[in-house]
């Protein structure tokens, strides 16, 4: 339970703090609507996507390869 509780906290304040589209304070509120695409783009591709991206959608892929490859 205290796990799932601080994976909530922690994206909360991750939302909060990185997020372009949430804006806290009354100034950024009253901005309206903002074409800020390279931001966007920046949040969006943060370094564990562009790490993750060319890697095979394995959990364990020694396991995977000793019960799929046939032995010689």
């Amino acid at each position: 339970m205290g796990v799932a509780v601080g994976i909530c906290g922690f994206q909360l304040f991750r939302n909060i703090t990185g997020n372009p589209e949430v804006r806290v304070n009354k100034v950024g509120r009253a901005a309206g609507v903002l074409e800020n695409h390279e931001e966007g783009r920046r949040y969006a591709e943060h370094g564990l996507r562009n790490y993750v991206r060319d890697k095979t959608p394995e959990i364990m892929p020694a396991i995977n390869k000793f019960f799929t490859e046939p032995t010689k």
